[in-house]
């Protein structure tokens, strides 16, 4: 056995922000905690993208990851929603930085080909892996399971990966 590393993944949305932490050992994962920030429901940008960010860096103080992953913005055909998906997600990025740690990005397909072992797969099938990698996983939410699924795949790709701010594809 090698060293613990203790990672967060992240699930960035601006009206639920998804975050899991685990330790990993090798190709051993063991769940520590995870949970959903959100945001008021109606609030100003402003006051949504502040609750994101107050809400990470408590989650980053609690459980102290060294290394984080964020999950990048998936595009849709709705402009105006994307931007503001894409501000919340630069929030993700930011907090994790600030804090010192290693951002790591994983397009959402290479996600799911890590996780499910393909790069097309529904919510369901997400949990499903997330809790037979890990079976003490305990989430509140799809998003927070999301973002579990984001720091395994960050545990299986870390050694080959470990320069920041480059997205890996599927």
């Amino acid at each position: 056995m090698g060293q613990m590393i203790r990672l967060i993944g992240i699930d960035p949305g601006l009206r639920n922000t998804g975050w899991g932490v685990l330790e990993t050992d090798g190709n051993r994962l063991v769940f520590v905690a995870s949970g959903t920030v959100k945001p008021a429901h109606g609030a100003a940008l402003s006051e949504r993208l502040r609750a994101l960010h107050d809400g990470l860096q408590s989650v980053l103080s609690r459980y102290r990851p060294e290394e984080a992953a964020v999950e990048c913005t998936f595009v849709n055909r709705d402009a105006g929603a994307t931007l503001k998906l894409g501000q919340a997600r630069g929030v993700c990025l930011l907090v994790p930085a600030l804090a010192g740690l290693t951002v790591s990005e994983y397009a959402p397909n290479a996600v799911k080909k890590s996780v499910i072992g393909a790069g097309h797969g529904d919510k369901g099938q997400i949990k499903a892996m997330v809790n037979l990698l890990m079976p003490k996983a305990q989430y509140d939410s799809d998003d927070a399971a999301d973002a579990l699924a984001v720091a395994i795949c960050h545990a299986h790709r870390r050694d080959r990966h470990s320069t920041p701010e480059r997205v890996l594809r599927a």
